[in-house]
Protein backbone atom coordinates (compact mmCIF):
# COMPACT_ATOMS: atom_id res chain seq x y z
CA UNK A 1 0.00 0.00 0.00
CA UNK A 2 1.58 3.23 -1.07
CA UNK A 3 0.88 6.99 1.05
CA UNK A 4 2.29 8.93 -2.30
CA UNK A 5 0.55 9.03 -5.50
CA UNK A 6 2.42 6.98 -7.97
CA UNK A 7 1.45 7.88 -11.38
CA UNK A 8 2.64 7.38 -14.43
CA UNK A 9 1.60 10.35 -15.79
CA UNK A 10 2.79 12.65 -13.25
CA UNK A 11 4.19 15.28 -15.87
CA UNK A 12 0.96 15.89 -17.24
CA UNK A 13 0.06 18.08 -14.23
CA UNK A 14 2.30 20.54 -15.48
CA UNK A 15 0.90 20.41 -19.51
CA UNK A 16 -0.16 23.91 -20.53
CA UNK A 17 -4.24 23.92 -21.18
CA UNK A 18 -5.94 25.89 -23.70
CA UNK A 19 -8.31 27.30 -22.03
CA UNK A 20 -10.75 30.61 -23.18
CA UNK A 21 -11.16 32.29 -19.79
CA UNK A 22 -12.32 35.43 -20.67
CA UNK A 23 -13.92 37.57 -23.73
CA UNK A 24 -12.06 37.93 -26.85
CA UNK A 25 -11.01 41.63 -25.89
CA UNK A 26 -7.84 40.18 -23.95
CA UNK A 27 -5.34 37.91 -26.22
CA UNK A 28 -2.45 39.96 -24.95
CA UNK A 29 0.63 37.56 -24.01
CA UNK A 30 -0.06 36.15 -20.44
CA UNK A 31 0.61 33.39 -18.16
CA UNK A 32 -0.35 30.05 -19.21
CA UNK A 33 -2.69 27.74 -17.37
CA UNK A 34 -1.91 24.27 -16.14
CA UNK A 35 -3.37 21.37 -15.84
CA UNK A 36 -2.04 21.45 -12.24
CA UNK A 37 -4.29 24.58 -11.87
CA UNK A 38 -7.04 23.19 -12.44
CA UNK A 39 -7.58 20.08 -10.38
CA UNK A 40 -6.31 22.47 -7.36
CA UNK A 41 -9.78 24.86 -8.66
CA UNK A 42 -11.60 21.29 -9.21
CA UNK A 43 -10.57 20.46 -5.88
CA UNK A 44 -11.05 23.11 -3.91
CA UNK A 45 -14.73 23.90 -5.41
CA UNK A 46 -15.92 20.12 -4.32
CA UNK A 47 -14.02 20.09 -0.69
CA UNK A 48 -15.87 21.86 2.56
CA UNK A 49 -13.07 23.79 3.60
CA UNK A 50 -9.49 24.52 2.51
CA UNK A 51 -7.43 22.39 5.11
CA UNK A 52 -9.66 19.27 3.54
CA UNK A 53 -8.46 20.04 -0.26
CA UNK A 54 -5.02 21.21 0.66
CA UNK A 55 -4.94 17.31 2.34
CA UNK A 56 -6.43 15.41 -0.72
CA UNK A 57 -4.33 17.04 -3.20
CA UNK A 58 -1.30 16.19 -1.44
CA UNK A 59 -0.37 19.97 -1.26
CA UNK A 60 0.93 22.33 2.18
CA UNK A 61 -2.52 25.21 2.63
CA UNK A 62 0.30 28.28 1.31
CA UNK A 63 0.70 26.23 -2.18
CA UNK A 64 -2.51 25.30 -2.82
CA UNK A 65 -3.62 28.90 -1.96
CA UNK A 66 -0.42 30.42 -4.69
CA UNK A 67 -2.18 28.18 -7.09
CA UNK A 68 -5.54 29.46 -6.82
CA UNK A 69 -4.21 33.36 -6.93
CA UNK A 70 -2.14 31.79 -10.33
CA UNK A 71 -5.53 31.21 -11.51
CA UNK A 72 -7.25 33.90 -10.88
CA UNK A 73 -4.73 36.23 -12.24
CA UNK A 74 -4.50 34.66 -15.27
CA UNK A 75 -8.27 34.61 -15.44
CA UNK A 76 -8.92 38.76 -14.79
CA UNK A 77 -11.54 37.47 -12.40
CA UNK A 78 -11.90 36.55 -8.59
CA UNK A 79 -12.95 32.65 -8.69
CA UNK A 80 -13.67 32.24 -5.16
CA UNK A 81 -15.43 34.26 -2.16
CA UNK A 82 -12.96 33.98 0.77
CA UNK A 83 -15.21 33.09 3.96
CA UNK A 84 -12.44 31.63 6.90
CA UNK A 85 -11.29 28.55 6.11
CA UNK A 86 -13.58 28.55 3.16
CA UNK A 87 -13.78 28.97 -0.32
CA UNK A 88 -16.95 29.59 -2.39
CA UNK A 89 -17.15 29.83 -5.95
CA UNK A 90 -18.24 33.28 -7.70
CA UNK A 91 -20.37 34.03 -10.79
CA UNK A 92 -17.43 33.41 -12.78
CA UNK A 93 -16.06 30.94 -10.66
CA UNK A 94 -19.28 28.73 -11.66
CA UNK A 95 -19.18 29.37 -15.56
CA UNK A 96 -15.86 28.26 -15.38
CA UNK A 97 -16.50 25.46 -13.73
CA UNK A 98 -18.13 23.21 -16.78
CA UNK A 99 -14.88 24.27 -18.76
CA UNK A 100 -12.49 22.66 -16.37
CA UNK A 101 -14.36 19.20 -15.78
CA UNK A 102 -14.42 19.03 -19.58
CA UNK A 103 -10.71 19.48 -19.83
CA UNK A 104 -10.19 16.96 -17.08
CA UNK A 105 -12.53 14.54 -18.23
CA UNK A 106 -10.78 14.47 -22.27
CA UNK A 107 -7.40 14.73 -20.08
CA UNK A 108 -8.04 11.51 -18.12
CA UNK A 109 -9.46 10.07 -21.34
CA UNK A 110 -6.32 11.02 -23.02
CA UNK A 111 -3.78 8.86 -20.59
CA UNK A 112 -6.10 6.14 -20.59
CA UNK A 113 -5.34 5.97 -24.65
CA UNK A 114 -1.32 6.15 -24.14
CA UNK A 115 -1.90 3.36 -21.38
CA UNK A 116 -4.24 0.99 -24.27
CA UNK A 117 -1.72 2.22 -26.88
CA UNK A 118 1.01 0.62 -24.35
CA UNK A 119 -0.47 -2.52 -24.67
CA UNK A 120 -2.40 -2.01 -21.36
CA UNK A 121 0.78 -2.19 -19.36
CA UNK A 122 0.53 0.00 -16.36
CA UNK A 123 2.78 0.20 -13.01
CA UNK A 124 -0.19 1.26 -10.32
CA UNK A 125 -3.89 1.05 -9.96
CA UNK A 126 -4.71 3.72 -7.85
CA UNK A 127 -7.95 3.16 -6.12
CA UNK A 128 -10.39 4.56 -2.90
CA UNK A 129 -13.26 3.51 -0.53
CA UNK A 130 -14.28 2.31 2.58
CA UNK A 131 -12.56 0.60 5.42
CA UNK A 132 -14.74 -2.30 5.36
CA UNK A 133 -14.01 -3.39 1.80
CA UNK A 134 -10.47 -2.15 1.95
CA UNK A 135 -10.10 -4.48 4.90
CA UNK A 136 -12.15 -7.61 3.69
CA UNK A 137 -12.62 -8.15 -0.03
CA UNK A 138 -9.31 -6.29 -1.08
CA UNK A 139 -7.10 -8.63 0.05
CA UNK A 140 -8.44 -11.62 -2.00
CA UNK A 141 -9.13 -9.77 -5.22
CA UNK A 142 -5.44 -8.55 -4.73
CA UNK A 143 -4.48 -12.60 -4.26
CA UNK A 144 -6.47 -13.20 -7.36
CA UNK A 145 -5.22 -10.36 -9.61
CA UNK A 146 -1.20 -10.97 -9.09
CA UNK A 147 -1.75 -14.60 -10.11
CA UNK A 148 -2.21 -12.66 -13.97
CA UNK A 149 -0.70 -9.49 -13.17
CA UNK A 150 2.27 -9.73 -10.55
CA UNK A 151 4.03 -6.94 -11.66
CA UNK A 152 1.14 -4.42 -10.89
CA UNK A 153 0.90 -2.48 -7.43
CA UNK A 154 -1.64 -0.35 -6.07
CA UNK A 155 -1.92 3.12 -4.49
CA UNK A 156 -4.96 2.37 -2.15
CA UNK A 157 -6.80 5.81 -0.25
CA UNK A 158 -8.94 5.12 2.67
CA UNK A 159 -11.75 7.49 2.44
CA UNK A 160 -15.25 8.19 3.15
CA UNK A 161 -18.20 8.04 -0.37
CA UNK A 162 -17.96 11.86 -1.19
CA UNK A 163 -14.36 11.91 -0.64
CA UNK A 164 -14.34 8.25 -2.96
CA UNK A 165 -15.96 10.82 -6.01
CA UNK A 166 -13.88 13.69 -5.67
CA UNK A 167 -10.84 11.32 -5.97
CA UNK A 168 -12.39 9.78 -8.79
CA UNK A 169 -13.59 13.23 -10.62
CA UNK A 170 -10.05 14.79 -10.26
CA UNK A 171 -8.79 11.32 -11.92
CA UNK A 172 -6.87 11.33 -8.77
CA UNK A 173 -7.57 7.38 -8.36
CA UNK A 174 -9.24 5.05 -11.35
CA UNK A 175 -11.75 3.15 -9.03
CA UNK A 176 -13.94 3.65 -6.24
CA UNK A 177 -15.50 1.38 -3.75
CA UNK A 178 -18.42 2.84 -2.35
CA UNK A 179 -21.69 1.58 -0.70
CA UNK A 180 -23.98 2.19 -3.16
CA UNK A 181 -26.89 3.62 -0.95
CA UNK A 182 -24.29 6.19 0.47
CA UNK A 183 -24.10 8.21 -3.39
CA UNK A 184 -27.66 9.10 -5.51
CA UNK A 185 -27.56 7.99 -8.48
CA UNK A 186 -27.46 11.33 -10.23
CA UNK A 187 -24.17 12.47 -8.33
CA UNK A 188 -21.69 10.51 -10.09
CA UNK A 189 -21.19 9.80 -14.54
CA UNK A 190 -19.41 6.54 -13.24
CA UNK A 191 -19.86 2.61 -14.47
CA UNK A 192 -21.17 0.65 -11.25
CA UNK A 193 -20.36 -2.95 -10.98
CA UNK A 194 -22.12 -4.94 -7.90
CA UNK A 195 -19.18 -6.39 -5.30
CA UNK A 196 -21.01 -7.73 -3.00
CA UNK A 197 -24.30 -7.48 -0.61
CA UNK A 198 -23.27 -6.90 2.86
CA UNK A 199 -26.42 -7.57 5.44
CA UNK A 200 -27.10 -4.94 8.58
CA UNK A 201 -26.71 -6.15 12.31
CA UNK A 202 -27.49 -5.24 15.61
CA UNK A 203 -24.06 -5.48 17.23
CA UNK A 204 -24.16 -5.72 21.32
CA UNK A 205 -21.49 -6.15 24.34
CA UNK A 206 -20.29 -10.48 24.24
CA UNK A 207 -21.82 -10.78 27.53
CA UNK A 208 -25.60 -9.66 26.55
CA UNK A 209 -27.25 -12.71 24.93
CA UNK A 210 -30.96 -12.08 23.49
CA UNK A 211 -31.63 -15.32 21.97
CA UNK A 212 -33.90 -16.57 24.78
CA UNK A 213 -35.67 -12.92 25.53
CA UNK A 214 -39.02 -12.86 24.93
CA UNK A 215 -41.36 -10.53 22.63
CA UNK A 216 -40.74 -7.93 25.19
CA UNK A 217 -37.40 -7.67 26.87
CA UNK A 218 -38.78 -7.12 30.10
CA UNK A 219 -37.10 -10.56 30.98
CA UNK A 220 -33.75 -9.01 30.54
CA UNK A 221 -31.99 -8.03 33.53
CA UNK A 222 -31.79 -3.86 34.41
CA UNK A 223 -28.05 -3.64 33.66
CA UNK A 224 -28.39 -5.57 30.40
CA UNK A 225 -31.81 -3.81 29.05
CA UNK A 226 -29.91 -0.30 30.34
CA UNK A 227 -27.24 -1.22 27.93
CA UNK A 228 -29.73 -2.66 24.96
CA UNK A 229 -31.42 0.88 24.94
CA UNK A 230 -28.28 2.81 24.60
CA UNK A 231 -27.90 3.32 21.02
CA UNK A 232 -24.22 4.46 19.33
CA UNK A 233 -25.69 5.69 16.08
CA UNK A 234 -23.58 6.06 12.68
CA UNK A 235 -23.96 9.29 10.96
CA UNK A 236 -23.63 9.92 7.38
CA UNK A 237 -26.31 10.95 4.65
CA UNK A 238 -29.54 11.53 5.92
CA UNK A 239 -31.31 8.10 4.06
CA UNK A 240 -29.52 5.99 6.99
CA UNK A 241 -29.64 8.16 9.96
CA UNK A 242 -33.56 8.23 8.63
CA UNK A 243 -33.70 4.53 8.61
CA UNK A 244 -31.56 3.99 11.51
CA UNK A 245 -33.61 5.85 13.69
CA UNK A 246 -37.16 4.22 12.41
CA UNK A 247 -35.72 0.98 12.85
CA UNK A 248 -34.97 1.77 16.32
CA UNK A 249 -38.20 3.83 17.09
CA UNK A 250 -39.85 0.73 16.08
CA UNK A 251 -38.14 -1.84 18.06
CA UNK A 252 -36.37 -0.11 20.79
CA UNK A 253 -39.06 2.40 21.91
CA UNK A 254 -37.59 3.42 24.88
CA UNK A 255 -34.07 3.68 23.96
CA UNK A 256 -31.64 6.73 23.42
CA UNK A 257 -28.71 7.95 21.65
CA UNK A 258 -26.04 8.36 23.82
CA UNK A 259 -23.39 9.09 20.74
CA UNK A 260 -23.41 9.53 17.14
CA UNK A 261 -19.88 8.21 15.15
CA UNK A 262 -18.85 8.99 11.49
CA UNK A 263 -17.48 5.56 11.43
CA UNK A 264 -19.12 1.87 12.05
CA UNK A 265 -15.18 1.11 13.33
CA UNK A 266 -15.69 3.52 16.04
CA UNK A 267 -19.43 2.28 16.49
CA UNK A 268 -18.73 -0.75 17.14
CA UNK A 269 -15.71 -0.34 19.62
CA UNK A 270 -17.72 1.89 22.01
CA UNK A 271 -19.99 -1.42 21.85
CA UNK A 272 -17.24 -3.62 22.62
CA UNK A 273 -16.84 -1.37 25.43
CA UNK A 274 -20.18 -2.51 26.98
CA UNK A 275 -21.60 1.24 26.49
CA UNK A 276 -24.85 0.09 23.79
CA UNK A 277 -25.54 -1.05 20.76
CA UNK A 278 -25.43 0.18 17.14
CA UNK A 279 -26.88 -1.11 13.79
CA UNK A 280 -23.91 -1.80 11.30
CA UNK A 281 -22.75 -3.75 7.88
CA UNK A 282 -21.34 -6.93 8.72
CA UNK A 283 -18.30 -6.29 7.04
CA UNK A 284 -17.63 -3.45 9.38
CA UNK A 285 -17.29 -6.04 12.26
CA UNK A 286 -15.03 -8.72 10.16
CA UNK A 287 -11.83 -9.49 11.09
CA UNK A 288 -10.11 -11.88 8.95
CA UNK A 289 -12.97 -14.50 8.61
CA UNK A 290 -14.55 -14.50 11.39
CA UNK A 291 -16.00 -11.26 13.60
CA UNK A 292 -14.31 -9.06 16.23
CA UNK A 293 -13.93 -10.52 19.51
CA UNK A 294 -16.05 -8.74 22.33
CA UNK A 295 -19.42 -8.81 20.49
CA UNK A 296 -22.30 -10.31 18.92
CA UNK A 297 -24.19 -9.90 15.84
CA UNK A 298 -27.42 -10.90 15.35
CA UNK A 299 -29.39 -10.35 12.19
CA UNK A 300 -32.14 -8.08 11.54
CA UNK A 301 -34.79 -7.26 9.35
CA UNK A 302 -32.89 -4.50 7.14
CA UNK A 303 -31.78 -4.30 3.08
CA UNK A 304 -28.50 -5.22 2.70
CA UNK A 305 -25.77 -2.51 2.13
CA UNK A 306 -25.03 -3.16 -1.62
CA UNK A 307 -21.03 -2.38 -2.36
CA UNK A 308 -19.95 -1.79 -5.81
CA UNK A 309 -17.10 -0.60 -7.84
CA UNK A 310 -17.44 2.96 -9.65
CA UNK A 311 -15.16 3.71 -12.44
CA UNK A 312 -15.24 5.45 -15.75
CA UNK A 313 -16.76 3.42 -18.31
CA UNK A 314 -13.69 3.00 -20.33
CA UNK A 315 -11.67 1.00 -17.59
CA UNK A 316 -14.11 -1.77 -18.14
CA UNK A 317 -12.78 -3.59 -20.67
CA UNK A 318 -9.07 -1.98 -20.38
CA UNK A 319 -6.29 -3.68 -18.80
CA UNK A 320 -5.45 -4.56 -16.28
CA UNK A 321 -8.29 -2.80 -14.46
CA UNK A 322 -11.03 -5.22 -15.79
CA UNK A 323 -8.88 -8.44 -14.74
CA UNK A 324 -9.03 -6.39 -11.26
CA UNK A 325 -12.79 -5.52 -11.46
CA UNK A 326 -13.40 -9.10 -12.33
CA UNK A 327 -10.93 -10.46 -9.57
CA UNK A 328 -13.42 -7.76 -7.28
CA UNK A 329 -16.57 -9.56 -7.80
CA UNK A 330 -14.89 -13.26 -7.54
CA UNK A 331 -13.98 -12.48 -4.39
CA UNK A 332 -16.99 -10.61 -3.75
CA UNK A 333 -18.92 -13.58 -4.25
CA UNK A 334 -16.83 -16.38 -2.69
CA UNK A 335 -16.20 -14.32 0.57
CA UNK A 336 -17.79 -16.07 3.86
CA UNK A 337 -20.09 -14.18 6.15
CA UNK A 338 -19.30 -14.92 9.48
CA UNK A 339 -21.86 -16.97 11.55
CA UNK A 340 -24.60 -14.64 12.67
CA UNK A 341 -27.12 -14.83 15.40
CA UNK A 342 -30.88 -15.57 14.42
CA UNK A 343 -32.86 -12.49 15.22
CA UNK A 344 -34.19 -12.12 18.75
CA UNK A 345 -37.88 -12.81 19.55
CA UNK A 346 -38.47 -8.85 20.45
CA UNK A 347 -36.67 -8.28 17.05
CA UNK A 348 -38.82 -9.76 14.82
CA UNK A 349 -41.52 -7.56 13.31
CA UNK A 350 -44.17 -10.65 12.97
CA UNK A 351 -43.48 -11.28 17.04
CA UNK A 352 -43.72 -7.50 17.91
CA UNK A 353 -47.51 -7.50 15.36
Amino acid sequence: MRHEERRPTAAIDQIVVPIDLSSAATKSRRPEITLHQLRVFWTVAHAETLTKAAKQLGLAQPSLSQQLSKLESISGARLFDRRSNQLKLTDAGARLMPKVEAVLRSMGEFEDSLNEQAGGARATIRLAGVNSILGVILPAAMQRFHATFPDVDFDIHEQAPADVLELLNTRRVNIGLVAASSITQASDGFQRIPIVDDPYVLVVPERLDLSKSKPTNRDLRARDRAILNQVIQFVFGSPHAKQTANWFGEMLPDHRVIARCRSFEVAIRLVRAELGVCLAPTLSAVVGAGALDGVKLYRVDLPPRQIVALLPSQYRRLEPYAAFLDALREAGEGFKMPPLLDTPPFLRKADKA
